[in-house]
């Protein structure tokens, strides 16, 4: 009798194992499932698996998204106007503090527009440059951000990497999110940064009613709530709701910070406008 209990032991050992080293489980468990997931993944040490790969996968998604819109005609010539209208807003600006003359800034909108245009490949290769390596760099940045509130605000029990979980499993919804954006931007023939209100009512999201409209954003939404639940399991709580809020809160507030930053020094939209 007891040898077959140790062998049922072992057993059930050798099936946490197994569930352990299936990513794949992972991937859909954080979509359909992702507190039961979240719960499974906590009983054993984080894996590099579990963000690198949806890290990667986003950086892919995000890079074609780029690629297809930058080189589609209708989109890319979207994505030029918009630019050379924040252009002119901000030359117009100097133009009335008499910093420049009206015909400085037109010479200057014309040689910026031609820049623009005329960066072909090399900008784009560029950008996917850019893309990779803010991307990451971002990612470290924010999962260590949560990690120190969980850990040391929210006196939550866990490590960095395991906020490296936690961040980087639901990648796959931002992911998601992503391709759905690129959809839309090729229906819409237009820019499209986003899956908010704001991006279907064309609202301008340098403005404060069009940036309070782009946070109503169901996927970005899903994506912040399931970060959340995943810091609430990973440092072992049972308030999820709290990490939630966390999530979601430190989300607006930053957002609504960088909205400010971009008003004062244009040069550093984050708005994504």
């Amino acid at each position: 009798m007891e040898e077959l209990n140790d062998q049922e032991q072992n057993n059930e050992s050798i099936e946490l194992e197994e569930e352990e080293l299936v990513h794949s489980d992972n991937l859909v468990g954080v979509i359909t499932e992702p507190a039961e997931t979240f719960s499974k993944i906590s009983q054993f040490a984080p894996k590099t698996i579990d963000w690198i790969v949806p890290l990667l996968i986003f950086i892919v998604v995000v890079s074609l998204s780029t690629i297809v819109m930058q080189t589609n005609p209708q989109i890319k010539y979207s994505i030029v106007e918009k630019q050379m209208q924040t252009v002119e807003e901000n030359l117009q600006q100097a133009v009335q503090s008499g910093g420049m003359t009206q015909e400085q800034m037109d010479t200057q909108l014309e040689t910026i527009r031609e820049r623009i245009e005329g960066g072909g490949m090399i900008m784009l290769v560029l950008q996917i440059i850019g893309i990779l390596f803010f991307t990451f760099v971002i990612f470290f940045i924010v999962s260590g951000y949560f990690f120190a509130v969980s850990k040391f605000g929210l006196k939550g029990i866990g490590t960095y990497k395991d906020g490296m979980v936690a961040y980087g499993l639901p990648l796959y919804i931002a992911a998601i999110q992503m391709i759905l954006t690129l959809i839309l931007a090729m229906l819409m023939n237009k820019m499209v940064t986003d899956t908010s209100i704001a991006t279907f009512v064309d609202a301008d999201k340098n403005e404060l009613m069009g940036f309070l409209l782009s946070k109503i954003d169901p996927l970005s939404i899903w994506f912040y709530a399931v970060v959340g639940v995943g810091f609430a399991k990973m440092f072992k709580s049972e308030s999820t709701g709290k990490y939630v809020g966390m999530v979601i809160a430190s989300w607006l507030i930053f957002s609504l910070i960088f909205f400010y930053i971009g008003k004062a020094v244009p040069f550093l939209n984050f708005t994504g406008a």
